[in-house]
């Protein structure tokens, strides 16, 4: 079963930028689809960015042209470059793997990392 960690998150003001990553272990973590969830205060969690094994890449319209997602299968590593940041995308941001497609299932889960955006 793999396990997933994420870093990276932190304070900062708009129109800065932060990399969040996700380290995994105990599975093979090529296999998987990746994908970068968020959840603000008194909202659903929603699906931001996500990348198959491949590395067929998924955003929401929300952050496309400013975020990118990107995955090293030697370290086992999945990342989340985030450009522009806008206060509207503080929120906890959580990593989760996908035996399927990117827009598939996740059942594995990381513990999340908060990201906050000042304006």
């Amino acid at each position: 079963q793999v396990q997933l960690v994420e870093s990276g998150g932190g304070l900062v003001q708009a129109g800065g930028s932060l990399r969040l990553s996700c380290a995994a272990s105990g599975g093979t973590f090529s296999s998987y689809a990746m994908g970068w969830f968020r959840q603000a205060p008194g909202k659903e969690r929603a699906l931001v960015s996500a990348i198959s094994w491949s590395g067929i890449e998924y955003y929401a319209d929300s952050v496309k042209g400013r975020f990118t997602i990107s995955r090293d299968n030697a370290k086992n590593t999945v990342y989340l470059q985030m450009n522009s940041l806008q206060p509207e995308d503080t929120a906890v941001y959580y990593c989760a793997a996908s035996r399927g497609s990117i827009r598939g299932r996740y059942d594995i889960w990381g513990q999340g990392t908060q990201v906050t955006v000042s304006s």
